[in-house]
């Protein structure tokens, strides 16, 4: 195998309070987080980290949480001249922190950009106050429009919108006015994604009454995904639509097997060599993450991945992209052969939901797009 392009994700955990379609790592905390202890905590953890890079170039950083715009532009700034002082980082990094319209205070986006952060996704996820609310957000969709007019003012070219689809109560003309809503902000990337009732969360455990039908949901997807390309986004993934140029590198090459570290509370990181592909995780309470790095500070147990989780696991990834991936990116960031590929993508192929392009590129079908849940599955049976 030869070494992929290597990345770091940052977890800061804390946001003001829980939102109930929500099953990331996040607590509540608001302005009670102690935030400058988990700092210190995570450059503890990123000394650590800094021998698994071995002094391999970071291509990319990603803040991510949580809601790591609960954290003040002066703690953004020592976190990130932390990474600088313990890695080699490319010099066009692309450095993403997600914010909140909520949390980002006036005049804050100025200090997290003259802190290093280059690119901002902030988590909008609708314009109707109404599905705001019922989303358990606590902005509204001024707090939206001022916080990305401050984000402009800020000198940051580039940012992401999140934005949800599929909400309680949404019809496809309010679905198509959230999409039209954002555009008109001027963002070079949207993250266009469906509300999904996961496990362990309170929508999970009380859905919604009034959720979308089926044929609705798909009118919106193809009525939503219309407007966007009309003005001019691509979309490269699932749930991900750029201007060109505008990819969100950090989550490609998460997409395409790259390597990445990671810190903070349950944060998680892959890593190769010349032989195997290894994973580890971060205790994920924020409490028992900190006291580990204070008093038996560790960088996590790295588990070998087996032949069979590494076919499945670069699939369940790569097939997220609407251009799929070239053959000898499999070949060289798996380990695996050809032969076992072809194998593993019989049915798949013969089913119309994957096809091979020129011979070296492999890519889902509009039909396997559609239905990425049962492509996807077709390698749990390999």
């Amino acid at each position: 195998m030869s070494l992929p392009p290597l990345a770091l994700y940052v977890h800061l955990p804390w946001c003001v309070r829980k939102c109930p379609y929500c099953d990331f790592n996040s607590h509540s905390a608001g302005a009670g987080a102690p935030t400058r202890r988990y700092v210190d905590a995570l450059l503890t953890d990123l000394e650590h980290e800094a021998t698994r890079a071995a002094g391999r170039v970071l291509e990319s950083l990603f803040l991510g949480g949580g809601t790591p715009s609960l954290f003040a532009p002066e703690e953004i700034s020592r976190l990130l001249d932390g990474v600088h002082e313990r890695f080699a980082v490319a010099s066009d990094a692309e450095i993403t922190m997600e914010a909140n319209p909520g949390t980002v205070e006036c005049g804050a986006p100025a200090g997290y950009r003259e802190a290093g952060v280059n690119r901002l996704s902030i988590g909008a996820q609708s314009f109707d106050d109404d599905a705001l609310r019922r989303l358990g957000r606590i902005h509204s969709s001024d707090d939206i429009r001022r916080a990305v007019e401050e984000v402009k003012s800020a000198g940051f070219d580039d940012f992401n919108l999140d934005l949800m689809h599929g909400l309680p109560g949404q019809t496809l003309v309010t679905a198509a006015a959230d999409v039209r809503a954002a555009l008109e902000l001027g963002p070079t990337h949207i993250s266009w994604y469906q509300l999904t009732l996961e496990p362990n969360t309170v929508f999970h455990a009380r859905p919604p009454a009034d959720l979308p039908d089926e044929e609705t949901t798909y009118a919106i997807q193809d009525t939503g995904a219309a407007l966007l390309r009309e003005a001019g986004f691509e979309q490269y993934e699932v749930s991900a639509w750029a201007r060109p140029g505008r990819r969100c590198r950090h989550n490609v090459n998460y997409w395409l097997f790259g390597d990445y570290l990671a810190a903070g509370a349950g944060a998680h990181g892959k890593l190769s060599d010349e032989a195997r592909v290894s994973r580890y995780r971060k205790p994920a309470n924020p409490l028992q993450y900190m006291l580990l790095m204070e008093e038996n500070p560790a960088a996590g147990q790295l588990e070998p991945v087996t032949d069979e989780n590494l076919l499945f696991e670069f699939m369940l990834n790569a097939l997220r992209l609407n251009d799929g991936f070239q053959e000898t990116v499999f070949l060289e960031r798996t380990g695996l052969s050809a032969q076992q590929l072809q194998q593993a993508s019989s049915g798949a192929l013969a089913r119309g939901l994957l096809e091979r392009v020129k011979g070296s590129t492999w890519r889902p079908t509009e039909l396997g797009r559609r239905f990425l849940n049962d492509l996807q599955a077709e390698y749990l049976r390999n």
